[in-house]
């Protein structure tokens, strides 16, 4: 997997009990619309919890991680099909 490390906007449904689903994010100037999540787990980074998600958009896998601390989204790594 090639890492980015780039922050992006991603659009994102929070569900109840906390649980969060990516719906879209947007990279390079290109929408990307999430049809799978194949993967999630979190990762304790200090004080801050960061929650990582593995989604495919039909073309690539990308992992998008969560800061809930500072509630921002970063493309951490994208692996081209």
């Amino acid at each position: 997997m090639e890492r980015i490390r780039e922050p992006v906007r991603v659009a994102a449904i929070f569900n109840p009990g906390g649980r969060i689903r990516p719906v879209w994010f947007d990279w390079k100037r290109k929408k990307h619309t999430v049809l799978e999540t194949t993967y999630t787990w979190q990762e304790k980074s200090g004080d801050t919890m960061l929650l990582h998600f593995a989604v495919a958009d039909g073309e690539a896998l990308y992992e998008l991680v969560y800061d809930t601390r500072e509630q921002s989204w970063l493309l951490h790594g994208v692996e081209a099909g």
